[in-house]
C-alpha cells in the first residue's frame, strides 16, 4: 500500500472524519439517586399549601373540555379555566371569580351549546356549595356564611372532580336484525341523495314549464313514448 492510499484510509470517507468510537461516554451519564428525597420534598410541600390556604380548597375549579383533533375529542378532561361567556351566564365577574377559586382562561372559546351548558350547570353546582367567609365578622354582608356554617366547613383537596360529571351512557343490548336494516343499502342511499342535490335545478325547471305550457309537454311525453318503442 502506498503512502497516498495510506493517508487516504486514516482520514476515512466523504467528510474526512476519522473514526474514533472510544468516547468518554461516563462523563455524560446521569444519575437519579435523590429521586426519592424529591418526592417526600413535594409531599412536604403540598402539606405545607394545604395549611396555608386552609379552609380553602387546596386547588381550583376546572371546566369539562374536549380534548381536541379527531382521534380524541370523544373524551372529556378538566381544561385551563372558564370562559367569560360562562361566568356571564352565572352572573360573576372575572374578578370575583378568582377569589372564590374558580380558574379563568380567557383563550377558551365556547363552540357549542352542549359545553357551555354542561360548565354553566358546574358553576352552579360549585356556588351552591361555597361557603363564602365574610370579610368582617361584625358585618355580614348577603351571600356570606353565618359564623355556625363558617364551623362547619372542612377542607377538600380536589374541588369536584371529573369522574363525577362524566355521563354513564347505557350500552345498546344485541338484538335480531330487521329485514328493513337488511335491505338498507348505505351506498345507494348516498347517491340518490347525491343526485337530488345536483338535479334539483333542472327539476324545478320541468315543473315551472309544465305549469306554463302543458300542451308541450304532454307533446314530448307522446313523441319518448314512441321512441322507446
Amino acid at each position: 500500500m502506498s503512502w497516498y492510499n495510506q493517508i487516504c484510509y486514516k482520514m476515512g470517507k466523504r467528510n474526512n472524519m476519522i473514526p474514533n468510537g472510544h468516547k468518554d461516554w461516563q462523563r455524560f451519564v446521569k444519575t437519579s439517586f435523590n429521586q426519592p428525597a424529591k418526592k417526600y420534598r413535594r409531599k412536604t410541600n403540598r402539606v405545607k399549601k394545604a395549611r396555608t390556604v386552609a379552609p380553602r380548597p387546596v386547588k381550583l375549579l376546572k371546566p369539562l373540555v374536549h380534548s381536541p383533533t379527531v382521534r380524541y375529542h370523544a373524551k372529556s378532561r378538566l381544561g385551563r379555566g372558564f370562559t367569560n361567556t360562562e361566568l356571564k351566564t352565572v352572573g360573576l365577574c372575572k374578578n370575583f371569580a378568582k377569589s372564590v377559586g374558580i380558574s379563568i382562561d380567557k383563550r377558551r372559546r365556547n363552540k357549542s351549546v352542549e359545553s357551555l351548558q354542561k360548565n354553566v350547570l358546574r358553576l352552579k353546582e360549585y356556588q351552591s356549595k361555597l361557603i363564602l367567609f365574610p370579610l368582617n365578622d361584625k358585618k355580614i354582608k348577603k351571600g356570606e356564611a353565618t359564623p355556625e356554617e363558617c364551623k362547619v366547613a372542612s377542607q377538600v383537596k380536589e374541588v369536584m372532580p371529573q369522574g363525577l360529571h362524566q355521563a354513564t351512557t347505557a350500552k345498546a343490548k344485541a338484538r335480531v336484525i330487521t329485514e328493513e336494516e337488511r335491505k338498507f343499502s348505505a351506498y345507494i342511499t348516498l347517491r340518490k341523495a347525491r343526485a337530488d342535490a345536483r338535479l334539483v335545478g333542472i327539476r324545478v325547471k320541468r315543473v315551472k314549464d309544465a305549469a306554463e305550457n302543458p300542451d308541450d309537454v304532454t307533446k314530448l311525453a307522446a313523441t319518448d313514448k314512441k321512441a322507446k318503442k
